[in-house]
């Protein structure tokens, strides 16, 4: 018997009906000779009201309780799960993160996993049960329970998954496939059939909110069959293999944007060898994740240095920087909100020079100002005001001819079967 891992995100069992509905594709799956493992979100909006619950009590809710508080979203999930597919007349059952044997780094709110003992859950499927297991969530060596981060349930099954050498880990999302865009954003954006882990490791990590970046990383270095489909209609979704075969000619595959970024500039640093390594440790202390960086020469024994970061993190690596002042050096810092990136993405891009170039001349041409640029081998990252982001990611994705991307007939039932 084959082993698959699902996955269904917060609307895919947002209410009893899609509940029930992923019960019955659940079920379909059993029913087809498979050991199955199926790995479940919070439901809908569920966790985003926790979230309020919290801040409505305290405006800096400790770190550790706010663990505690979110992994139980997606424990009422799992025990409503097990409950649909018990009325379907399916033997199953439901874990916590913890109990699926799930280990993790001691990090509240973003923890990475270190390790999975399986010993339980090839136990259940011995016994012929489906497991619903919880996402998001694990348990520190110390036994404290973390969670993964927003998006971690595409972690947990992809982790599953390799874990348990499963044959495929297919996403059940609310959309059909990892599109060239947001199609909410860009009205003509197309569904890819594949897609190279790289790609899609650089989309996801610069705001596609399709995919989770660790999710990737885990199927990347697995090799592990990643499929994205919709849990709403019948329809073949999009591969996440090694290398894409599909629209080989394009050179930009497709495009991430995000909002709420800030850039912060630290102004008349000292110019010595450990300057830039102690502004970073201080704020990758206190897992402040720090993007695109440019650093500007102003004289001889000076230079100023600027980033960007998620502007809900503004007020934190402000008080960082403030804290460490006199042990930095710098003589001022100043900070511009009201930002976004926008990037296009795409494996070409390596034996195509001048993409680059016409990017920037698209963006000039609709008069988009460029605040910062981060390049890579697939890549190119603009930061640009965030009242243009729709605007730049409309005009860049016409302009590498991602409108008229032909959608390929892809059997992804071979993978998945």
């Amino acid at each position: 018997m084959a082993t698959i891992v699902q996955k269904f995100g917060g609307t895919s069992v947002g209410d009893v009906s899609r509940i029930k509905r992923a019960a019955e594709r659940i079920k379909q799956a059993k029913e087809a000779g498979n050991r199955v493992v199926t790995v479940v979100s919070a439901m809908g909006k569920s966790t985003d009201a926790l979230v309020k619950l919290a801040y409505d009590i305290s405006e800096s809710p400790d770190k550790r309780e706010m663990d505690m508080l979110l992994s139980t979203g997606e424990q009422v999930t799992i025990s409503l799960m097990v409950m649909a597919l018990k009325e379907l007349g399916i033997n199953a059952v439901s874990l916590t993160g913890w109990q699926a044997g799930i280990k993790t780094e001691p990090v509240h709110q973003n923890a990475r996993i270190t390790g999975i003992d399986t010993e339980r859950l090839e136990s259940y499927l011995d016994d012929d049960k489906v497991v619903i297991v919880a996402g998001f969530q694990g348990m520190s060596e110390s036994g404290e329970i973390t969670t993964l981060g927003r998006g971690g349930s595409d972690t947990t099954a992809v982790a599953l998954a390799a874990a348990l050498k499963a044959e495929s880990c297919t996403i059940f999302t609310d959309v059909t496939g990892v599109y060239t865009c947001d199609p909410r954003v860009a009205k003509h954006a197309r569904q890819l059939q594949s897609i190279s882990y790289d790609e899609m490791l650089e989309l996801a990590n610069l705001g596609a909110g399709v995919l989770h970046p660790r999710a990737v990383e885990f199927a990347k270095n697995y090799e592990l069959p990643l499929i994205v489909r919709s849990s709403m209609v019948e329809a073949e979704g999009t591969i996440v293999e090694e290398e894409a075969s599909m629209e080989q000619n394009l050179t930009v595959r497709g495009l991430a944007f995000e909002g709420a970024v800030t850039k912060i500039t630290i102004e008349r640093l000292p110019n010595r060898y450990h300057s830039m390594s102690d502004v970073f440790s201080a704020l990758a202390d206190s897992d402040i994740d720090v993007d695109i960086i440019i650093q500007q020469m102003t004289g001889e024994n000076e230079l100023n240095v600027s980033f960007s970061i998620h502007s809900h993190k503004l007020q934190e690596a402000l008080q960082i920087l403030e804290t460490n002042s006199e042990r930095l050096g710098y003589k001022q810092i100043r900070f511009e909100e009201g930002l976004a990136k926008v990037s296009i993405v795409g494996s070409g891009m390596i034996s195509n020079p001048g993409v680059a170039a016409n990017m920037f001349k698209a963006l000039s041409d609709e008069e988009i100002l460029i605040k910062m640029v981060s390049t890579s081998e697939i890549k190119v990252s603009t930061v640009v005001p965030e009242v243009d982001m729709v605007k730049a990611v409309e005009t860049l994705h016409t302009a590498f001819d991602l409108d008229a991307v032909e959608e390929e007939v892809r059997d992804v039932e071979k993978v998945t079967s």
